[in-house]
């Protein structure tokens, strides 16, 4: 029994000799997104919205969002982009996801929603931010709403200052287009989480087990589709 309890009083003395550095809680996961007219940084509320947050950052990954537009701005309303280069097409995506809408996030100013057709379920790459608060894009029972799945967290003022951008018709787009053209140049993920610091001399350190991350249904590569997939005036 004395033996047992100094093996126990041994092994809680390396525990709290490794908790402080061997598990570090994962930072927020953020995205950077520069544009002609600035820099902001979106909030991925992965747990909320675990397709819509996989599905934008596989884009994010691939550079899908390097050179596109954002090509509709309305003010006190919202902008859009992430799917329309500069030449005023679409580019070609993957399959569209399941809408989230029904995640209880909210279209409040500064949220990140997923932009689609008239389809419940035609959303794909690109997104759109609330510069007001935007109620009637929720959903309710009687409709599908629209899916929020982030929210800027730094640099409001430069959504703002793009959505009070001029705008009038450019290319295929008949109104809501900015004149100069706001141009989102990358999207990144930020890397931000702090290394561990080394472990005192002689300790064995035993990793954490990683959490497992959503899988999203299997997408293919489809042809171009229609430019504007807008949320509802």
């Amino acid at each position: 029994m004395n033996s047992l309890r100094s093996r126990f009083v041994a092994l809680a003395a390396i525990v709290s000799v490794v908790a402080p550095w061997a598990v570090q809680a994962a930072g927020p996961e953020r995205a950077r997104v520069t544009t002609s007219l600035g820099v902001f940084v979106i909030e991925i509320q992965r747990d909320r919205a675990p397709l819509t947050a996989e599905n934008f950052t596989k884009y994010v990954k691939e550079g899908f969002y390097t050179n596109t537009l954002f090509h509709r701005v309305v003010a006190n309303f919202l902008i859009q982009g992430g799917g329309v280069g500069p030449d005023f097409k679409a580019k070609p995506t993957y399959k569209p996801i399941a809408n989230e809408a029904g995640n209880g996030l909210k279209n409040l100013r500064g949220t990140v929603g997923l932009a689609r057709a008239s389809g419940p379920h035609s959303g794909d790459a690109q997104f759109y931010i609330n510069v007001a608060d935007n109620s009637d894009l929720d959903p309710l029972p009687t409709r599908w709403g629209y899916a929020v799945f982030g929210k800027v967290v730094e640099g409001m003022d430069v959504v703002d200052r793009i959505s009070v951008s001029p705008t009038g018709a450019m290319g295929p787009f008949k109104q809501d287009s900015p004149l100069r053209e706001v141009v989102i140049q990358k999207i990144e993920l930020i890397e931000d989480t702090p290394p561990p610091t080394n472990p005192p001399a002689g300790t064995t350190v035993v990793p954490p087990t990683p959490e497992s991350t959503p899988t999203p249904p299997a997408a293919t590569p489809e042809g171009e589709k229609p430019a504007d997939t807008p949320p509802p005036n």
